[in-house]
């Protein structure tokens, strides 16, 4: 996030909550993505008094009914490693056919400041999940995370490919168009 941000506003200090000693790690008990983004940029507002910025996002499977969704960090156990993850993905869906394997990565961007209301983005990217990983970049599901318009997984982009076409990408974006509204002389 900082990263995306920092490029585009190059001018903007910008924080993180470790740079707040004793700052809230917030339990999200949200039932949406929106509500998840919410609760952490509400807690880290109310903590340091500044606008807080936070999001939320997860894999969404067709053949999965969704899931794991709003669950994705959280699925296989909090414990279990990304590499474990996958493989159980990948082994869930070792029978379905390419036309199912439809999937998207969803992303909220939760804007909050005490006393303000909550302003909120919301982004996706739709791919499918590739038979096998593929990529040594990006992190969590992207190497399972197949874009067919770009021939390859979420892992194989460069950063900068990444966050130009990316669910949190596209969900900053949103957020500094409005920003820059706020801001432009």
């Amino acid at each position: 996030m900082i990263q995306i941000l920092q490029e585009r506003f190059p001018a903007l200090v910008l924080k993180t909550l470790a740079d707040y000693p004793g700052s809230p790690e917030p339990e999200e008990t949200g039932s949406t993505y929106a509500e998840n983004a919410t609760i952490k940029a509400e807690s880290a507002a109310a903590f340091t008094g500044e606008w807080s910025l936070a999001d939320d996002a997860g894999l969404e499977i067709d053949a999965l009914d969704g899931a794991p969704g709003l669950h994705s960090k959280r699925f296989e156990g909090v414990e279990s490693t990304f590499e474990h993850k996958i493989a159980r993905i990948l082994d869930l869906l070792k029978e379905v056919r390419e036309g199912r394997r439809g999937a998207r990565f969803r992303c909220c961007v939760s804007l909050a400041k005490p006393g303000q209301t909550t302003k909120i983005w919301v982004a996706v990217c739709e791919g499918h999940i590739a038979r096998e990983p593929s990529g040594n970049g990006g992190f969590g599901y992207d190497p399972i995370f197949y874009l067919p318009k770009l021939g390859c997984t979420m892992a194989d982009l460069t950063p900068e490919q990444k966050h130009a076409i990316s669910h949190r990408g596209k969900g900053l974006r949103m957020f500094g168009n409005d920003l820059e509204k706020i801001i432009a002389p």
